[in-house]
């Protein structure tokens, strides 16, 4: 697919190819806008858990589904949704401890 990351292509083809409406995508780590491979999608109450069966059916390896809000120039839009993946080749980022604070160590 032209102009979608290659790390996140699959994920995007199958939710098109069954009828998601996706609107924007990453497949993350250091230097993409999201951390970790991301896809968002628009529709109702309902079109989130029709994504999410979608992938699961399709196996892939979602780990979370959001409801979200983008705030621009003080003010919310949206609602949108968001659907983010495992990749075993490691793109992303996990939280990480030192000295009792948190931080971010990029896979």
């Amino acid at each position: 697919m032209r102009g979608i990351d290659k790390g996140i292509a699959r994920e995007v083809g199958v939710l098109r190819a069954n009828g998601v409406e996706t609107t924007e995508s990453c497949q993350g780590g250091q230097g993409h806008p999201y951390p970790e491979p991301t896809v968002r999608f628009c529709g109702g109450h309902a079109e989130g858990f029709k994504a999410l069966g979608i992938a699961l059916q399709n196996g892939l390896l979602v780990t979370e589904l959001r409801r979200i809000w983008c705030v621009i120039d003080g003010e919310p839009t949206g609602p949108q949704w968001e659907m983010t993946f495992h990749h075993p080749e490691g793109a992303g980022c996990r939280s990480v401890e030192r000295n009792k604070a948190a931080t971010w160590r990029w896979r």
